[in-house]
């Protein structure tokens, strides 16, 4: 450890530092390990979350009782729940990680120079990464996953709402680690909810080599806009739908309500529902009615109120609000140019979606429509990794630097060259 870190942990005893240092002084023996070492790892991690269950299940419950005494939101809740089914689904998580290639070590070019220096650009880890994220304990287990199946130590800092749940998981985690070969000092959890241990993450150059964010837009914005360690951006998720006039309606209301309603607590969920004028006027009365069963608010512009008086008026934050509910906005416009324009304004470049009938009009929205993932026909809630067949995913990286999109194992990894030779100097 150098100078500079030692001086730092020196300086400071927080839980924090101390946990980061613990990561830091693992994420070389880390580095080193086998895909094998690596991947029996990864099961015996599995195995304990199913024999663990009831145990996780008993914590879950407090942080569930402690959500419902303070007032969470429904969806919320939602997305702290852990039962029997999501557990197994978190151990399968594990299990398809160990599947997926070990992309450590891979070769990403080689050279051979006219002087025959012999150069290789190598995929190696980045070292220590931070992960701050909200309410889901199943980011705790997929980040673990992911990191220690890519040679990167963790700390991870979840929302306060899943303190027990995340601190159960951690130790059946630790528990099985101690049977392999990865070190369990390389999978850390900040265990303060205090604001302050978010702010000291944001700061620990030279301990941590990268900040994930995970969460709403104002956790994100907080760490993007503070840290002075580097961030790779995840994405809130104001996403839009949009319906052209030649949608084919049986198509466009499957689409639009899958994107709403099938789980609307995460970040690829639709929040605006943007419709061309003459395809509101043939059916946004169907459309609303049938939202309206599912239990949706809708919010709209004054068109939409037109033509579905009950729609309630959308206020000017309502188009950059990221719900995480059962509310949804809808905008009427005069056509592709309308829409693209309401995008450009309110997207967070995350996930945007053109239902339509026009390979023009489709081309050009997958063109000139700056997100992450852009969609012809098919519903936002595609977005992920497992879905594009990355397994687990570290978050959806709604920047442009290093990683975009969904980010499985290549998007936690750096490169080195190594150059060998035999004896050549510069002249």
């Amino acid at each position: 450890m150098n100078t500079d870190t030692l001086n730092q942990t020196n300086a400071a005893s927080s839980e924090v530092v101390l946990k980061s240092t613990l990561a830091k002084q693992a994420a070389p023996r880390l580095s080193l390990l086998t895909s094998e070492q690596k991947n029996k790892a990864l099961l015996l991690m599995a195995d304990a979350l199913v024999a663990e269950a009831p145990s996780i299940m008993l914590a879950n419950a407090k942080d569930l009782q402690r959500g419902q005494e303070s007032g969470i939101a429904q969806s919320l809740l939602d997305r702290l729940a852990l039962n029997e089914q999501r557990i197994a689904a978190m151990a399968e998580g594990l299990r398809q990680v160990v599947e997926l290639p070990d992309p450590i070590g891979d070769t990403l070019e080689e050279i051979t120079r006219p002087n025959g220096l012999h150069i290789r650009k190598l995929r190696v880890p980045l070292g220590v990464i931070g992960i701050i994220y909200e309410a889901r304990p199943n980011v705790t287990v997929d980040a673990a996953a992911l990191c220690l199946k890519t040679g990167n130590a963790v700390v991870l800092r979840g929302g306060s709402s899943a303190l027990s749940s995340n601190e159960r998981i951690i130790e059946v985690l630790h528990a099985a680690l101690a049977k392999s070969d990865v070190p369990a000092d390389a999978l850390q959890l900040v265990t303060d909810p205090s604001r302050s241990s978010v702010d000291e993450m944001l700061t620990l150059n030279g301990l941590l080599d990268v900040l994930i964010p995970r969460g709403g837009r104002s956790l994100i914005q907080n760490v993007v806009n503070n840290a002075t360690v580097p961030v790779i951006e995840t994405g809130a998720g104001v996403c839009h739908t949009y319906v052209d006039a030649s949608a084919d309606y049986e198509m466009a209301l499957k689409i639009a309500i899958n994107a709403k309603v099938q789980r609307p607590s995460v970040c690829n969920s639709m929040e605006t529902l943007i419709i061309h004028e003459r395809f509101a006027a043939a059916h946004l009365a169907a459309i609303a009615d049938q939202f309206t069963a599912l239990n949706v608010e809708l919010r709209g512009c004054a068109e939409a109120q037109k033509l579905v008086p009950a729609i309630k008026p959308a206020a000017g934050e309502d188009w950059d609000t990221e719900y995480n509910d059962y509310i949804l906005n809808i905008r009427i416009v005069s056509g592709l140019d309308e829409a693209l324009e309401h995008i450009r304004h309110h997207s967070t470049l995350h996930s945007e979606c053109i239902v339509t009938e026009d390979e023009a009009n489709a081309v050009r929205f997958l063109q000139e429509v700056d997100a992450a993932a852009v969609y012809h026909n098919v519903s936002t809630r595609f977005t992920d990794g497992f879905e594009f067949g990355f397994g687990a995913e570290i978050g959806i990286s709604t920047q442009k630097l290093h990683a975009r999109g969904p980010m499985g194992l290549p998007a936690l990894t750096s490169t080195k060259y190594v150059v060998r030779g035999n004896g050549q100097i510069r002249g």
